[in-house]
């Protein structure tokens, strides 16, 4: 007899098809695989009670604090624990409850729903001179030279920004920012670049989009977050993705003091608003990517918690990206120059990978391929 311990399992269908189960055993067991952790906020006293006898009926656990069982608050946190038939299980018997624990059945379905995504990885590259790391910034033919070699050494989508969104930048004029974009954009369209990667345009202004759509790009990369509704019309218009991220205020103030009762909160609930506003425009749910915003008015703190909570995100049902290439958050943790961020950078987009991100944003694409391809092949069972 062998006997010993095995690593956390990423892959479980897989790893009990190499035993051999079966096709029905492989379903169930599977379920009971995988410990969920799922934090509840605010939830009334008496629904905590009900949840709390309920989950223990299924074989799952909430923790809350003492003093819930005679209702000493009004409203308690619990944390709700189980493995994903348990709680498929708990959220049907929700679905008959009172004191909200019927939206809470239908919430906690959709959580359950994980999504998985092949891994793509952008390539960044700012047609500027003032983005905050100037190994990005490329103009003329060494932008062209650049796009082919990040195509080259792996990057499935390649991002073009004109206008710099750093802490503290300020923004520039249209015809400014199209006299930075539209050569590149050119160049793009007239080598038939876009039939070897997929381009996204980084901008939020309409009429930059729009030429960048007309000539091969099939991704707006807005980072407010489909708050014009010009930029909304386009996307839906020429069919193409959004990337909707998350930003707390503009890149001129969004970094003095950010402040947030529940940052998980507060962003899912502008995720939702912002999916509905793109759905109603004709936008499929599939062609909408959603980015938490790291570094865009949020503390250390605040990013870290987007980071470790990505999988949150997947309910959507949308492609999760992950963007902290050589941000200062690394600074922040291990005093460090831009220039020398990368290994930072890597230890947190393989995070965000193994928590649910689909699309990396970096400007190391050799090294992002490289770390990813090792980092899949640990995590494949």
């Amino acid at each position: 007899m062998r006997i010993y311990r095995i690593a956390r399992v990423r892959n479980e269908k897989e790893l009990l098809e190499r035993l051999g189960v079966r096709d029905g055993g492989i379903s169930i067991i599977s379920r009971k695989m995988e410990t969920i952790w799922i934090y509840i906020g605010d939830l009334p006293t008496p629904a905590a009670n009900i949840l709390k006898q309920d989950a223990l009926s299924v074989g799952a656990e909430l923790a809350v604090p003492g003093g819930t069982v005679v209702c000493e608050s009004e409203k308690v946190d619990a944390v709700l624990i189980g493995d994903r038939r348990r709680l498929e299980t708990l959220a049907r018997k929700e679905r008959a409850q009172p004191f909200g624990l019927r939206e809470l059945g239908r919430r906690l379905s959709a959580m359950l729903k994980d999504r998985e995504y092949p891994i793509h990885i952008m390539g960044v590259l700012n047609a500027n001179d003032d983005s905050f790391y100037s190994g990005s910034r490329f103009m003329g033919d060494d932008a062209s030279r650049r796009i082919v070699s990040m195509i080259e050494e792996g990057a499935d989508i390649v991002d073009i920004g004109g206008v710099s969104s750093r802490p503290g930048s300020k923004p520039v004029g249209v015809d400014e920012e199209m006299s930075r974009v539209r050569p590149l954009i050119d160049r793009i369209y007239g080598d038939s670049l876009y039939e070897k990667a997929l381009f996204s345009i980084d901008s939020y202004t309409p009429e930059v989009v729009e030429y960048a759509l007309k000539r091969g790009f099939g991704i707006v990369n807005d980072i407010t977050g489909a708050s014009d509704d010009r930029i909304v019309s386009l996307t839906a218009e020429y069919g193409a993705r959004i990337c909707i991220m998350h930003m707390k205020g503009t890149p001129e103030t969004m970094q003095k003091n950010p402040v947030y009762d529940d940052i998980m909160d507060e962003v899912d609930r502008f995720f939702e608003e912002r999916i509905e506003k793109c759905e109603k425009a004709g936008i499929e749910r599939e062609n909408i990517i959603l980015d938490t915003g790291i570094g865009f008015g949020k503390s250390l703190e605040h990013n870290l918690t987007l980071i470790r909570n990505q999988r949150h995100f997947q309910h959507f049902g949308c492609r999760l990206l992950i963007g902290a290439s050589r941000k200062s958050m690394i600074d922040h943790i291990s005093p460090t120059p831009v220039e020398e961020r990368l290994p930072g950078t890597l230890a947190i987009h393989l995070k965000a990978v193994e928590e649910g991100a689909s699309i990396v944003r970096c400007h190391d694409v050799a090294e992002h391929k490289q770390a990813l391809a090792v980092h899949q092949r640990l995590v494949s069972i």
